[in-house]
């Protein structure tokens, strides 16, 4: 059977993933990052990000192959939501969950109330069935694309899968909701196989993910610290260690044994998911984290010889001017390598959306006018606060960054740009939320 597989922008990992679970049941598997007219083949779209579900060309893409007689499959994070898929896109059917079994039954024998871990419309009403337990996943090789080298993904060809599941509970997140706070990692041996063949497909950095990297062959919420560093160490044998990166790790799941092989065997940076400078926003957000205990991973990393960068959530409902100060405080005395910063984003079927739909919009910082220094830009309060926290932390890096015309145009532009996202899926979520 021809396929084509859609991931808009960039090849992910699911598309990929799922294109070698299809080759290797004996179809012909076509990916692609630009949506375009697949011509009479199955089509399976890997959707990643709440705007999917809200672009236009994606909605044309999927109404025109359904019109020429052909089917349409959606899977992806967005399916955490699949009444807001098949209301929002229309597709043939909705994969629930883990598809690896799933889409291989789904594109040979169609549709059926049988089929585990699917979603589709039944005269007009959508039927969810539910999925089936989770499968091992030791699986093909991914299906990679020759041009694999030509995305760049936080500076990564692409992030590869080691494990699944997180045992955090983040409120901002899917992952746990998705795959389970139970770790299942995956035999090092698979994984060393498919790093060479990215490597042989042209891949110049992989990075590692599944929520937190350093809990690769943890049980029972225990560090396996020799199996991280073991799984490390191998992939800079076939990559080369400034080709490999280990990004997301949580501030309380380092060792000093793992510190010093993220500093031997990879790029030697730490990401941290700090988020807050403010204790009360990080218990709204069910970091499970303390700032204190931020402030205490960040200084272990420095004492290793690792550059630290450290991503930042504003807008938080809730979050109040006090709670932002302590924010640009933290940040000024951690003087991180890299910052990140975004607007809070309710991502379907997470407790933040829950939240965002029960939070009224005069309380809600994306949606209050902001008044004060930037007033005149007309920005809401978290896009005013996510443009001022980017200028702010380029104050206190190691080396300083002088804030420009053009940097504060693109600061102004992203903060923008991401508040009018946040809205849009807000007013999504707001649609479909059950009274």
């Amino acid at each position: 059977m021809e396929i084509t597989i859609l991931s808009p922008g960039i090849y992910t990992y699911g598309a990929m993933l799922i294109g070698g679970v299809l080759r290797d049941a004996g179809h012909r598997v076509a990916l692609t990052r630009t949506p375009a007219a697949p011509g009479d083949s199955v089509l399976l779209m890997s959707l990643f990000s709440t705007q999917h579900l809200l672009d236009p060309a994606i909605r044309d893409l999927i109404r025109a192959h359904r019109e020429r007689g052909g089917v349409v499959y959606v899977g992806g994070p967005v399916s955490a939501a699949p009444e807001m898929v098949l209301g929002e896109l229309a597709p043939d059917a909705v994969v629930v969950g883990e598809g690896e079994e799933t889409v291989v039954r789904l594109v040979e024998e169609g549709v059926s109330p049988d089929l585990s871990g699917i979603a589709f419309l039944d005269a007009g009403r959508p039927v969810v069935t539910p999925p089936a337990p989770p499968a091992s996943i030791d699986r093909p090789l991914p299906l990679i694309p020759d041009d694999i080298g030509s995305q760049s993904v936080r500076g990564a060809s692409a992030y590869i899968e080691t494990h699944r599941g997180c045992i955090g509970a983040c409120t901002f997140c899917q992952v746990p909701r998705f795959f389970g706070r139970t770790i299942r990692s995956r035999p090092l041996g698979s994984i060393v196989e498919e790093v060479k063949a990215f490597a042989a497909h042209g891949a110049t950095r992989l990075s590692v993910s599944g929520g937190t990297g350093s809990l690769y062959g943890s049980t029972d919420g225990e560090m396996n610290p020799e199996a991280f560093i073991a799984l490390l160490r191998s992939m800079a044998e076939v990559m080369g260690a400034r080709n490999v990166s280990s990004p997301d790790i949580r501030v309380d799941c380092i060792t000093d044994e793992v510190l010093d092989a993220v500093r031997r065997y990879t790029i030697g940076w730490v990401f941290f998911g700090i988020e807050s400078g403010s204790d009360r926003v990080l218990r709204m957000m069910g970091k499970g984290a303390t700032v204190r205990q931020v402030e205490e991973a960040v200084e272990r990393c420095r004492e290793h010889g690792l550059r630290v960068a450290g991503s930042f959530i504003v807008g938080y409902p809730g979050e109040t001017e006090r709670d932002y100060e302590a924010t640009k405080d933290l940040i000024a005395a951690l003087s991180l390598d890299d910052v990140f910063v975004s607007s809070a984003e309710p991502i379907p079927a997470t407790p933040l959306a829950d939240l965002a739909v029960r939070t009224p919009r005069d309380k809600n910082p994306a949606f209050i006018p902001h008044a004060g220094e930037y007033r005149a830009l007309n920005l809401t309060e978290s896009e005013a606060r996510c443009f001022d926290l980017m200028m702010h932390a380029d104050l206190f890096r190691p080396q300083l960054r002088l804030v420009t015309d053009e940097v504060y145009n693109t600061y102004l532009a992203e903060a923008r740009k991401q508040g009018r996202d946040i809205r849009a899926a807000t007013e999504l979520i707001l649609r479909y939320a059950r009274p």
